[in-house]
């Protein structure tokens, strides 16, 4: 496989209410990165229905996948952003859920979670995409990680594999040991990085938002 690249991004919920970090005054430097860093796949997460319809705009050489929720104001939704030069040959739309058709969640889950998963093709070139977001206690996620395993199955295994989430966990962790498990590598696992930091910038150690990877993919980041 040539190489493409990966973005994972956790917008924050945009209804939040953060002061000078409000999603008024993020959406330059949003639009900032996604221009300055161009990917072939990009996983969002807590997406209210208005950012989606901003990142299409910004994104206007790229398609979507995931449940895109306009009628629900506080629907936060997980979506892929892919570029068009790929075709979405199959997608599915997944809650972490014994019940992963309808609106539900995991008991102990504190929010409905949910998982999206697409299947693309660029010529001779055939990957696996999903993006999915965590909720925060322990034995949730070890059980989401199972889930996840299972949607997955649902696709042809052979197929490279490229997992985005935001998993409200570190690399290490319970769940981490589920993909692990399963072959999944991920992306900064030897390097130490922040991926929350509460909009002040400072590193911390928690690493939440991971890049997973299998099937033949090699990691080459900057």
């Amino acid at each position: 496989m040539t190489q493409l690249t990966i973005m994972t991004m956790n917008l924050r919920f945009g209804l939040a209410r953060d002061g000078e970090n409000d999603w008024v005054h993020r959406k330059p430097l949003v639009d900032k990165i996604v221009r300055t860093y161009p990917a072939d796949f990009i996983g969002v997460r807590e997406a209210n229905h208005f950012q989606p319809e901003f990142l299409a705009k910004t994104l206007c050489d790229h398609k979507f996948i995931g449940w895109h929720n306009r009628s629900i104001d506080l629907w936060q939704s997980n979506l892929i952003f892919f570029h068009q030069s790929w075709q979405c040959l199959r997608h599915a739309h997944y809650f972490l859920s014994h019940t992963p058709k309808k609106t539900s969640e995991l008991s102990g889950s504190k929010w409905p979670r949910q998982c999206v998963i697409g299947w693309f093709k660029r010529k001779n070139q055939e990957i696996l995409a999903a993006n999915t977001h965590f909720d925060f206690n322990t034995k949730v996620q070890v059980k989401s990680a199972g889930l996840v395993m299972d949607f997955l199955s649902e696709f042809p295994k052979h197929l490279p594999q490229v997992i985005t989430g935001d998993f409200n966990c570190n690399p290490g962790s319970p769940a981490y040991e589920v993909f692990r498990s399963k072959g999944f590598k991920e992306v900064f696992r030897n390097h130490k990085i922040t991926t929350f930091h509460d909009f002040d910038g400072r590193a911390t150690d928690m690493h939440l938002d991971w890049i997973l990877f299998k099937n033949g993919l090699v990691s080459i980041h900057y």
